[in-house]
Parts: C-alpha cells; structure tokens; sequence
C-alpha cells in the first residue's frame, strides 16, 4: 500500500502528489483557501470602511509601535522560510531535517502569537482600546484576531503531524498531510503582509 512505502528505498520526487490521495488532498485543499481568501477579504473591507469610526477614541497613529510590528512581521516571514526549507528535506527524504525545520516553525509561530497577545493586552490596558470602545477597534480585532486564529489552528495543525508521525518517516501518505499543512502556513504569512500594509503602515500613515 502506498502509506506503506519502505522510505529507505526512496521516495517519487514530489512525493506529496505521487497517489490519488495526494492529489485530492492538494485541490481540495486549493478549494478550502479560496473560501479563505473570501473571508479575509470581507474583513479587509470592513475594516477599511470603519477605519475612521473612532468615536473620538485612540486611531491607529495613537496606538501603533512599528517596532513592535515589525519583530512580528520579520517572525513570521523567517517560520514561512523555514517552512521551505522543510518541504526541500521532505523531497530530499530527510525525515529528521524536516522534522526540525517544522518544529523550528512552530517556535516562531508562537513567538509572533506570544507578541501579538502582549500587543492586545498593552492596547486594552493602557490605552483603554478594547473591542467594542469604537467602530474602528471592532474592526482591528476581527481582522487582526481572525488572522491570529488562524496561526493558531496552523501551528495546532502543524504540531499534531510531527507529534502523530515523529517516529514514521516519510511516507507517500504523510507527506501530502506536511506539504498542505506548509502551504496552509504560506497563506497566514502572506494574509500578514495585508494586514501590516493595510492596519499598520497605513494606519502610521494616517
């Protein structure tokens, strides 16, 4: 049976698409982020259209710290990359490779959510900016909270695939199951990249 392959005899060189079942995964899954980029993008344009309801409550100038946002976003881009670097150890059949690109992933991933919950905590308490002191901030923290829920489900993701198949190796069965979930974790990279031109340099920007 293909989740069966002997990795030690080698593997196809994109073993996440070499069975029917990789193939499914891989459009459906194509279909699943269409729904997403759906949802994003209604969001994006709430927040675009009630940017300026402040209710004479903190803007986005009075709040934003780039420095703070910037460590957030660099993060971020360095777990997609590391992210890569997992995918080539899996085409290269270096299940241990992998293995520690992913966890290191996960780490950064947790880092950017360890900072973003510090970025919420510091603008409810000391500028008194929680979800419902505005339109605007109803806004933000959809958008921005949507965004962190899903790094969320991402990294839980990630984690039980290197918790179920630590010991496994790669397989024609598992490996469509990492390729996807690294793919899942490219979108949240680039959905942060709108966010941090849209709320963030924009908002600076006025």
């Amino acid at each position: 049976m293909a989740g069966a392959v002997d990795t030690s005899k080698g593997l196809p060189s994109h073993p996440e698409r070499a069975t029917l079942e990789g193939k499914n995964k891989f459009l459906g899954f194509w279909f699943f982020l269409g729904g997403e980029t759906i949802l994003f993008a209604t969001f994006f344009g709430t927040f675009l259209g009630l940017r300026g309801g402040t209710a004479d409550g903190p803007t986005s100038a009075d709040l934003v710290a780039l420095d703070l946002v910037f460590i957030m976003t660099m993060l971020l881009l360095t777990s997609s990359l590391t992210s890569v670097l997992a995918m080539f150890a899996m085409k290269k059949n270096n299940f241990k490779a992998m293995m520690i690109w992913m966890w290191i992933t996960v780490v950064l991933g947790l880092a950017f959510l360890g900072f973003e919950i510090y970025e919420f905590h510091h603008y409810v308490t000391d500028y008194e900016f929680g979800f419902s002191t505005s339109a605007f901030a109803s806004a933000f923290y959809s958008l921005v909270g949507l965004h962190g829920a899903h790094v969320a489900f991402g990294l839980s993701w990630i984690i039980v695939l290197l918790i179920r198949y630590r010991k496994s190796g790669i397989t024609l069965t598992n490996a469509p199951k990492f390729y996807v979930a690294g793919l899942y974790w490219h979108f949240i990279d680039v959905v942060w990249v709108f966010i941090f031109t849209v709320v963030y340099l924009m908002g600076v920007g006025g």
